[in-house]
């Protein structure tokens, strides 16, 4: 049987960076230590004869094929990819795009 100290749910809330009101770190105490006895109780079941089961719902992933379209073609001219680049761009200054700064 495990029980979870207010120190523990201290050191805990330190280390999520939140802050817990004494009434709530008794509270999350109990919480916690009925939490831990649950999957303790868990681990004693006998699982052995229990079929792994990932997925339950029969749901699978439907993907699309990866296929280049026309607006994604690489020329092999570099200053026509290079035109393309910079005719999508939102502001360009001396053939390069401009963005806005990002360290000060």
């Amino acid at each position: 049987m495990s029980k979870i100290t207010k120190d523990e749910v201290t050191k805990i809330a330190k280390l999520a960076r939140i802050e817990l009101t004494d009434k709530e770190k008794e509270k999350f105490s109990g919480q916690l230590s009925e939490i831990l006895n649950y999957v303790e109780q868990l681990n004693q079941t006998d699982t052995s004869k229990v079929s792994e089961t990932s997925q339950v719902t029969g749901l699978t992933n439907v993907y699309r094929e990866d296929v280049a379209s026309e607006l994604t073609q690489v020329d092999k001219d570099k200053n026509k990819n290079r035109e393309k680049l910079l005719n999508n761009a939102p502001d360009q200054q001396n053939d390069y795009i401009k963005v806005k700064a990002v360290l000060e």
